[in-house]
């Protein structure tokens, strides 16, 4: 520091040797800011006493500059842009990160037992702490759903518990299931948030393989919620037959049957019909339709439709049935779509390969209904 107390090194300049550090900052200033600013500047660098000079955003500064700032040390800067605990946002979630996400599904306590006289399996659904609240109020409606995978027909369900995340349930039930078909099965005890208006909302669930419990002695543990996985929403599925002539080169599609279709009327039930698109290259070249049922979810139609295909191009084809809810008023709303050819994989690939080595037989399968916009078929080769 010089004796005048300007801030900056006489010793860096002083090894000039074209002149005065002062001049040759002016010069500097001169030539890369105008003679007005650099000679302001100086001044402020130079000044003799130790006050603090006055801000210098009240000088007339070039247009596209901010106001000078003194430099900082570097352990300055770094407190300058440390923000504060407070402010900082979280981490993005990662893996490491899920073991947190699961406690806040919360915990179920379950018991099991293996009654070897009446050859049942005694599943008890205890209570559960610390259940996601689902519901607008902060809090949920739970229940527990029990089944043994791979039957999820039969199944049971606690009493829903109102307005509460650590509900007590205390209910016991037997799935009667040979001992030695025990080791093959999973037990799944899902907690849900009953909505009565509503679909109900999946909390999470427990899977206990059986292999890996020892029904030797009653068993009573806690378990850890794991978020269930998303259900597909059941669409409905339908019965058809195809039948191949190679000789005549005649296709035949009949339509039997369709049930379990979706609600899709007000009264809860649906007027289904078919409709039936031979495609080639992808494009629709044929179509057919069956009559319409009304006020069912189990249409029962036995309809046969027949499509010229000759042999050489039969691999080349595709039939894609749909099945639509008939709407007087609106527009008819397509429920679920079916694929079926070389193309379309899956059970359909397999009904076209059966229908294919069995010429001039019918051959029947069951498919499940898949969303419209989730059936895409491959050009054939």
């Amino acid at each position: 520091m010089t004796r005048g107390g300007c801030p900056v090194s006489a010793r860096l300049f002083a090894q000039e040797p074209h002149g005065s550090w002062s001049s040759l900052l002016c010069v500097g200033l001169k030539g890369r800011l105008g003679w007005e600013w650099g000679t302001r500047v100086l001044e402020c660098l130079c000044r003799k006493d130790s006050r603090t000079p006055p801000p210098c955003s009240r000088s007339p500064q070039p247009r596209g500059l901010h106001r000078p700032t003194r430099l900082p040390t570097p352990v300055a800067a770094t407190a300058q842009v440390q923000p504060e605990v407070e402010e900082l946002e979280p981490a993005p979630t990662g893996p490491g990160q899920q073991v947190a996400d699961k406690h806040e599904l919360g915990r179920l306590q379950y018991s099991l037992d293996y009654d070897f006289q009446s050859g049942q399996l005694l599943v008890g659904i205890l209570q559960a702490m610390g259940l996601a609240a689902l519901d607008l109020g902060g809090s949920s409606d739970p229940y527990v759903r029990v089944y043994l995978l791979p039957d999820k027909r039969r199944r049971y369900e606690t009493k829903v518990h109102r307005q509460t995340l650590n509900p007590h349930f205390g209910e016991t039930f037997a799935f009667k299931v040979p001992y030695v078909e025990l080791g093959g099965r999973v037990l799944v005890m899902a907690v849900y948030d009953f909505d009565r208006f509503s679909r109900n909302d999946a909390i999470g669930e427990v899977r206990v393989p059986m292999s890996s419990v020892d029904l030797g002695r009653p068993v009573q543990a806690w378990r850890e919620l794991q978020a269930a996985p998303r259900e597909e929403e059941k669409l409905g599925d339908i019965c058809f037959s195809l039948r191949y002539v190679p000789t005549a080169g005649k296709l035949t599609v009949i339509v039997l049957e369709a049930k379990n279709l979706k609600k899709m009327d007000v009264g809860g039930l649906s007027d289904p019909y078919v409709k039936v698109h031979l495609l080639q290259g992808g494009k629709k070249v044929r179509k057919k339709k069956t009559t319409i049922k009304k006020n069912t979810l189990n249409p029962y139609y036995n309809e046969a439709f027949s499509f010229e295909v000759p042999c050489d191009q039969v691999q080349k084809v595709q039939v894609e049935l749909t099945v639509l809810d008939y709407d007087k008023l609106g527009k008819n709303e397509a429920i679920g779509r079916v694929a079926v050819g070389a193309a379309a994989g899956g059970a359909g690939l397999r009904h076209w390969a059966d229908m294919l080595a069995n010429p001039r037989r019918p051959i029947a399968q069951w498919h499940s209904l898949r969303p419209p916009d989730r059936v895409r078929l491959l050009p054939a080769p």
